[in-house]
């Protein structure tokens, strides 16, 4: 039993980190279409950016009940101190992308396209940084940096 919940806490991990990179995958490829003209289309990629945003935000609180805090494994030394400042950078600025993302989807719905390009130019960049960030920290903490058994 105890064996299937890790499993299942471990898998959680992996099906959130899926979620952001898919949101910034799709970030990216919005910006695209709409530098090319292709309105519907980075529409629809933006609407699939912030459904990704909110399964990892659902997955993640999951994985947080399941789980709790993972920390960082302190046998890695000064390489912490980087974690740490990364996840606070990562953790301060996602706050801000549903805020950000819910306001650039208003205006962007509205045709108000003066404001929504406004918004776009803080929202875009602090989204994909905190996309990019959240796979760098779930790389590593799941991959990377794994703890070292007592013993080994």
């Amino acid at each position: 039993m105890i064996d299937t919940l890790l499993l299942a806490e471990a898998t959680l991990a992996h099906i959130t980190a899926s979620f952001n990179a898919l949101s910034g995958i799709l970030l990216v490829a919005a910006v695209i279409a709409i530098k090319n003209k292709h309105e519907k289309l980075h529409r629809n990629l933006m609407f699939a950016a912030f459904g990704m945003s909110a399964a990892f935000l659902f997955t993640y609180l999951l994985r947080y009940y399941l789980e709790g805090n993972k920390g960082f494994p302190e046998e890695y030394g000064n390489v912490m101190y980087f974690y740490y400042t990364l996840l606070i950078s990562h953790i301060l600025l996602a706050m801000s992308v549903p805020v950000l993302a819910i306001i650039s989807i208003f205006h962007g719905l509205k045709d108000n396209r003066d404001a929504h390009r406004k918004i776009v130019k803080l929202a875009f960049p602090i989204w994909l940084y905190v996309s990019v960030t959240g796979i760098m920290v779930y790389f590593m903490l799941y991959w990377i940096y794994i703890p070292i058994p007592e013993g080994a």
